[in-house]
């Protein structure tokens, strides 16, 4: 299969851009005015969980790339998923782990409004920095074109989200029927996104797995955690917790995997790794998760059950 992908020569970006302007379409599809009026009657959870995913996983993706050494191109793919909005597969997550689906769209829609903004400001820090103190990289230097990554933004996720609102409103019905089989489409899009970039690199990867593979994955166990004890010391309820667990976790790959890629803005295919990596993992740490909090939910309700 890796033979036939290198013989078609297939740029990547083509593959990336369809994939990731069907999920911002489908999730303008879904939104309503009441997704966003989630800020005023839901205050405190959106605060939570935007607060989990804008700025304590970049934080977080910042310390575990500088403690584990990465190299700067891995460094900055790291950051760069930390960066990006919830995924929209974290709505079906939400559904499954019997969480608070609204306040998941809510949270998924708002994020990617405000990381048009937020994304590119840290990117932009986080190269400045690692560049102003020489770091090198045995893949070339870095450079991040921040005018271009605000045009590339506004093109592949606020237009289609707009384009789907406008579907939505002004062809209710039709709307209704795509959704559903974009919806379809979300997580095999996702998977098929990362396995094609995993079978072209597949041997960089396997190089570099060992401190890579334990970032990524430290990323999105202390994702976890930090949202749940967020949630704890903030008195939300169960319901909300897993909701902002699971949101703030699920990142957007498709869109850090567009970016990373793009001629336009990095040009780099090896920073994709990190997203690519934290794309599988992700999935693979909340399906445990989800499998663990219904197992709890399960023989907490026998235990209620049991005649005293």
């Amino acid at each position: 299969m890796r033979q036939l992908y290198e013989e078609i020569e297939v740029n990547p970006i083509f593959i990336v851009l369809p994939i990731l302007t069907i999920l911002t379409y489908s999730l303008g599809l879904t939104l309503k005015s009441d997704d966003f009026k989630m800020l005023l009657k839901k205050p405190l959870p959106m605060a939570v969980g935007l607060t989990g995913q804008l700025v304590v996983l970049p934080v977080i993706a910042i310390a575990i790339a500088y403690f584990m050494g990465l190299d700067t191109v891995f460094f900055i793919g790291l950051v760069l998923i930390a960066c990006c909005p919830g995924g929209s597969s974290s709505n079906i997550f939400s559904y499954i782990a019997k969480g608070d689906v609204a306040l998941s769209v809510s949270m998924t829609a708002v994020s990617s409004i405000v990381t048009l903004v937020t994304l590119p400001v840290i990117m932009s820090i986080c190269v400045t920095i690692l560049n102003a103190n020489g770091a090198e990289s045995e893949f070339g230097t870095v450079q991040l074109p921040v005018g271009k990554l605000l045009v590339q933004n506004v093109v592949l996720m606020l237009i289609p989200i707009i384009l789907g609102v406008l579907t939505q409103h002004y062809f209710k019905n039709a709307a209704v029927k795509i959704s559903k089989v974009l919806s379809k489409f979300a997580f095999p899009c996702l998977i098929l996104l990362a396995s094609i970039f995993f079978i072209k690199h597949y041997q960089n990867i396997a190089n570099h797995l060992d401190k890579l593979g334990l970032s990524v994955l430290l990323l999105v166990i202390f994702a976890v955690i930090a949202a749940s004890l967020l949630s704890r010391l903030c008195h939300q309820s169960s319901k909300t917790r897993r909701t902002i667990v699971i949101e703030v976790a699920m990142q957007n790959a498709a869109q850090a995997i567009a970016i990373a890629s793009s001629p336009f803005v990095f040009n780099s295919e090896i920073m994709t790794i990190p997203p690519i990596l934290y794309a599988l993992v992700m999935n693979i740490v909340l399906l445990v998760y989800v499998g663990a909090i219904l197992r709890k939910d399960e023989g907490s309700a026998l235990v209620a059950a049991k005649p005293e």
